[in-house]
């Protein structure tokens, strides 16, 4: 075990503040407190492997709540020793060490080094910073969406939500600036704080980063954890996990700025039905509630004109299973039909007159809903649920940075700048809040731009804004995605096909929809110079998109496992291949591919023309082709061909891969049934046990894990004395209604003819394919009977 002196010596050791002495130190029953010459300590354990630091300047008192942390602290065994020279504190795994001379903060966990206070908390020209030394080497990620390369040291970078319309591969500043970081060295520190600011990602190449604000709280949690799954599970441990969304909302939209009439929305749903191209949702942008782009925000009520009867729209195109999602923004223009009713109702943010804060903007002179206040809640509320009543079921939050806040605007809680960074968030919660109050057993659906740290618990789905429609656009997508995962945030996606510009290129559209098969939300949008739907392009682009659409609802058992996994343990559905290998070096900046799950790995076409494509495969397992099941080496970077007709997709040597059958091709998800499954095996004498399962339940009840309306559909391989051995057990709830189920089993890698197939002991006819190595058999899974859900394949 590293010894105390031996620790700190291991950590960078600039000093701190030398005016910075201890004066006092107590031990209370669940936290620490040092009292400095300048202020207060506090360190407070919430779990093993979570720590809370705040610091008190001496006269002020913290009154402030965190907008994050939902976490209740557990009971955390602590222990305190003191010497001459140090004070160590010991909250399970993780320790705190405090050199008294000169004054040093330093973190480890499991006796591994972490970080170290470099200056601690400073005041200067009215800004209040934090900062800390960095090794030489570690990598660094997270601040939000960004699009800076996967390893984003050396910047420094703005913590204020802002649009970035039309950017490409390099953004700096976006929709979601988290005040929060990870490590390379599997740790993160989330600076508990929602006023702006800036993070600093050591961009003097001095190995410091430092946390700046204008204001606010003094307090930041370390988080830490042996691997990427336990560092990401405990930061939505302590800020919340995402609730399962909506079965649906993993299938496609028919989506554009903008639907302009209810004639228009009926004629492209009949194409999509036409062309027999599946679609579970429509999104209607600004025109729903006017015929302008500008003068009529803040109307939130159908134009009447073009939309003559909305509740029957919306409940033919339910009969159809297709659902309806309503763009909303919290701005109220001067010339809206609302106007005058948020004044007298008083829900608009004020100037220092108490009057409403009237102000210019790109759609007109607009007010902004009080998100802050209870009774504009309610009064925005309202409009919500009255729209609801229509049948809408999914929610649109558009421009909630929000797009322009002045910094003189006064909210209830604070100013603009105090609160810009946690408007998107409030605006979540409040739309969950509604829900859980009036319709508790619904799932919401809350696509937003903008949010903070543990936005994730209200159910936002955030998308990466005005993503320009070029490739240096779609290159910065897989980066976006994989670093909010990180950060909680799963749902991150992209407007498939991108967003901005009158750019038509086909390969460019069919390759990043190829892409959104393996990212979490699938739904093209654009403006409409450029058509986003597949339905209105080319017959080669259509067929190329409606071949992508297809396998994404194919996949839609393993998908929604994912999600499962998600809201239980808060893994992203996109994670980096160092989540694989974490102690490589090489993977630390790698976006090129990722693994869609755990048994997938994905590597996207981000360049135009592209025939072959160079694939680093994770150390970990071999793995094969999706579709040709050509075998790769563990470990090994290869050349891959790349094909018009879909981008490279792998699958680990050991996997279970449910899908929807071919045979069925669902129209949207109301067909979806788990009682018809295909299930692939991928064997490999390499591997000798493996595990895997699938969620199900009915797609739309809140929290149907939590009262047992579910069932785990778990798979089991054994490979020994060359016999594969499968077996399939089904765990349900007792508010799910099971049943027998027809699958068609496919087991990969069999490079022989086997002796014999028994099922349930019984010996069956198989199809074995020899130009494939494939081996085929249908079956019936007994819904209860166990004993008879056991494969034994023979091998020759």
């Amino acid at each position: 075990m590293l010894g105390l002196s031996g620790l700190l010596m291991s950590l960078p050791v600039a000093a701190q503040n030398a005016q910075r002495m201890i004066t006092h130190v107590e031990k209370k029953s669940d936290s620490l407190e040092v009292k400095t010459n300048d202020g207060t300590y506090v360190f407070k354990p919430y779990s093993s492997s979570i720590l809370e630091t705040t610091f008190l300047p001496a006269g002020e008192a913290q009154t402030l709540l965190s907008h994050a942390v939902v976490l209740t602290p557990e009971h955390i065994h602590t222990q305190l020793t003191s010497s001459a020279t140090a004070i160590d504190y010991v909250a399970a795994d993780l320790r705190v060490h405090i050199q008294k001379t000169p004054f040093q903060i330093s973190y480890s966990y499991k006796n591994n080094p972490l970080i170290s206070e470099k200056n601690g908390y400073q005041k200067k020209d009215g800004n209040e910073s934090l900062d800390f030394n960095l090794d030489d080497n570690e990598a660094l990620y997270g601040a939000g969406a960004r699009a800076l390369g996967m390893n984003r040291r050396g910047y420094r970078l703005p913590l204020y939500n802002k649009a970035h319309y039309g950017y490409e591969d390099h953004s700096e500043q976006m929709n979601f600036s988290m005040p929060l970081f990870f490590s390379s060295k599997r740790y993160g520190i989330h600076f508990d704080n929602a006023a702006i600011g800036t993070l600093d990602l050591d961009s003097k190449k001095n190995n410091t980063l430092a946390y700046e604000t204008i204001s606010g709280r003094k307090t930041y949690q370390i988080i830490a954890g042996d691997s990427w799954t336990d560092v990401i599970a405990n930061y939505t441990s302590l800020t919340g996990r995402q609730p399962l969304p909506p079965r649906w909302a993993f299938g496609n939209f028919a989506s554009r700025f903008g639907y302009h009439t209810e004639a228009e929305a009926r004629q492209i749903l009949e194409k999509y039905k036409a062309d027999q191209i599946p679609v579970d949702a429509i999104i209607f942008d600004l025109y729903w509630f006017g015929k302008e782009i500008k003068g009529t925000m803040g109307n939130l009520a159908f134009d009447a004109d073009n939309f003559p009867q909305p509740q029957k729209m919306i409940a033919d195109f339910s009969a159809q299973g297709v659902k309806t999602i309503l763009i909303t923004e919290p701005f109220v223009l001067t010339s809206s039909r609302k106007w005058q009713e948020a004044v007298d109702q008083h829900v608009l943010a004020t100037d220092k007159n108490g009057l409403p804060y009237k102000y210019d903007f790109y759609f007109g002179n607009t007010g902004l809903i009080d998100i802050f206040d209870p009774h504009a809640q309610s009064w925005f509320w309202n409009i919500y649920k009255n729209l609801k009543a229509y049948g809408v079921a999914g929610w649109w939050g558009d421009l909630g940075e929000p797009e322009v806040h002045p910094s003189g605007l006064l909210h209830k809680t604070g100013t603009a700048d105090e609160v810009h960074n946690i408007y998107g968030h409030e605006w979540a919660k409040l739309i969950a809040d509604g829900y859980q109050k009036d319709f508790p057993d619904e799932r919401p659906f809350i696509l937003m731009r903008a949010g903070y740290s543990g936005s994730q618990r209200f159910g936002m789905i955030p998308w990466s804004g005005d993503v320009n429609r070029t490739w240096g656009g779609l290159r910065s997508q897989p980066e976006i995605a994989l670093q909010m995962g990180m950060q909680g945030m799963a749902y991150m996606h992209s407007d498939l096909g991108g967003f901005a510009g009158a750019n038509l290129d086909d390969e460019l559209y069919t390759r990043w929809l190829q892409y959104g098969v393996f990212q979490p939300v699938f739904r093209p949008h654009a403006q409409e110079e450029v058509a986003s739907e597949p339905v209105l392009r080319s017959p080669e682009a259509k067929s190329l998109a409606k071949s992508a659409i297809q396998l994404r609802y194919r996949m839609l058992p393993y998908n929604y496992t994912l999600a499962f996994e998600n809201n239980q343990r808060g893994l992203p559905l996109m994670r980096p291949l160092f989540y694989a290998e974490p102690d490589n070096p090489r993977l630390y900046a790698n976006a090129d591919s990722y693994l869609w799950g755990n048994d997938l790995l994905v590597h996207p076409i981000l360049q135009a023309g592209l025939k072959q494509a160079s694939v680093y495969f994770p150390a970990q397992s071999k793995w094969f082709d999706f579709y040709t099941n050509q075998e790769y080496p563990a470990g090994s970077t290869q050349a891959v061909n790349v094909s018009t007709d879909h981008i490279p997709l792998f699958v680990r040597a050991g996997a279970f891969i449910p899908l929807v059958p071919a045979k069925r091709q669902i129209q949207n998800t109301t067909q979806y049934s788990t009682t018809e499954l295909e299930l692939h095996y991928y064997h490999d004498q390499s591997v000798t046990q493996s595990h895997g399962y699938l969620y199900d339940d009915d797609g739309v009840t809140a929290q149907a894990f939590e009262k047992a309306a579910f069932a785990l559909l778990h798979f089991n391989s054994n490979y020994q004395n060359k016999t594969l051995t499968l077996k399939l057990r089904t765990e349900a709830g007792a508010h799910y209604a099971q049943a027998d189920r027809l699958l068609d089993l496919v087991v990969h890698n069999i490079n022989a003819s086997p002796k014999q197939v028994l099922i349930g002991g019984k010996q069956v006819d198989f199809k074995w394919d020899q130009q494939n190595q494939n081996l085929m058999l249908a079956l019936r899974w007994h819904k209860k009977s166990d004993h008879l859900n056991v494969v034994k394949i023979i091998m020759s």
